[in-house]
């Protein structure tokens, strides 16, 4: 309702705006009781404009050229269909304003040609339907213009939230992949040496003992200390090797995941039936991705949609799901794209299960069950 103030209080302003040139103008008839109710009925259809653009267009067209040939106040009658016009044009509709421009620029110069007195030269009515019509050109310019400057705008912004968002997994997979680069260099060079320098002192003091003498106590310290050496650069290599860090991404970030759709606009809704319960890295990053990925698809191409995300665990499955309330209809089928072939690989190379499908109320859904082991 607060969005639709300004169109109401634009809806007031012209109709005193209408009546004030009705009194005051020469050859304006005198406003009676279905004239107030022209006026007030232009009003009440510019407040809903912003939802109903084409009907609003029809009703203030229809009764702007009632008014004007009843009471004729002039050209103000075309402000309110100006008004209408550009904000229809604005919502995406092409067809309609131009019809609705036409319709009353013809309505109008049809009436000030009848009505004219015989003494009136034509070239006034000729100036002022030129005037009308360069205003309605330009209404109908401005909103279209409009319009694919929003859409540019709201790309370029969606763009900029998909580079933020990926930009931390970009991160972690470039750490990742240096973490092994590191892993496999220490591997290749220190622990060849080190096990090279380990051997050679257990021959050595294996080879003293055998001769019956006492291996020095440098020595056993090489021996001593390459060992440790040994366990500690494996254990090294295992954590740099290692998937498993605080920086994995799995179900408890998903508040996280939430919050950064929201802030694109959708509207999500988290709900967490069952007994939460420690999951496989596999498992819980991989339904970390299905939400992500049909998060995602909601704020692309689902349009002003709602998204509900359901996270059910169960003694022997946890299923994963994300509906939204979108422009998807059965009738229109979806070709999967790389994202949702992506999560089926996923899915069922974990043994489970994925449906993604629109459903007959509108909007779609995507359904993953993944199998888990019962707990002892």
């Amino acid at each position: 309702m607060r969005r639709d103030l300004p169109y109401a209080l634009s809806g007031l302003v012209l109709g005193v705006l209408l009546l004030g040139n009705a009194a005051i103008a020469a050859d304006a008839a005198p406003v009676q009781a279905i004239d107030v109710v022209h006026i007030l009925l232009m009003a009440a259809a510019l407040a809903v404009c912003r939802r109903y653009p084409v009907v609003t267009l029809l009703v203030v067209t229809a009764a702007m050229l009632a008014l004007h040939v009843r009471v004729h106040p002039g050209v103000s009658a075309a402000f309110p269909v100006l008004g209408a016009v550009y904000v229809a044009a604005w919502r995406g509709h092409r067809f309609a304003p131009a019809l609705a421009s036409l319709v009353f620029l013809g309505g109008f110069l049809a009436h000030d040609v009848s009505v004219a007195p015989a003494g009136r030269p034509g070239q006034q009515i000729a100036e002022r339907t030129a005037l009308l019509l360069g205003w309605f050109l330009a209404a109908n310019v401005a909103g279209l213009v409009s319009r694919q400057r929003r859409a540019y705008l709201a790309q370029v912004e969606q763009r900029a939230i998909e580079a933020e968002r990926t930009r931390e997994e970009v991160a972690l997979r470039r750490a990742g992949e240096e973490r092994l680069r590191i892993a496999r260099d220490l591997h290749d060079s220190l622990t060849h040496s080190i096990s090279v320098i380990k051997v050679q002192a257990g021959i050595a003091v294996h080879l003293a003992r055998k001769h019956g003498e006492e291996p020095s106590a440098a020595l056993l310290a090489i021996q001593e200390a390459s060992g440790a050496a040994m366990r500690e650069l494996r254990a090294t290599l295992e954590v740099l090797r290692s998937p498993a860090d605080g920086d994995r991404v799995g179900l408890t970030r998903l508040g996280e995941l939430a919050e950064r759709t929201r802030a694109t606009g959708v509207p999500v809704h988290v709900a967490v039936t069952g007994q939460p319960r420690d999951l496989s890295a596999e498992v819980d990053q991989a339904g970390y991705r299905v939400v992500q990925e049909a998060l995602t698809n909601v704020a692309r191409h689902a349009g002003s949609a709602t998204a509900q995300i359901h996270i059910e665990y169960a003694p022997a499955q946890l299923t994963v799901s994300v509906t939204d309330d979108g422009q998807a209809s059965p009738a229109r089928p979806v070709t999967p794209g790389v994202g949702l072939r992506g999560m089926r690989e996923r899915v069922t190379g974990l043994g489970g299960t994925l449906h993604a499908a629109a459903h007959d109320g509108g909007g779609f859904a995507v359904r993953a069950t993944f199998p888990l082991e019962e707990p002892a």
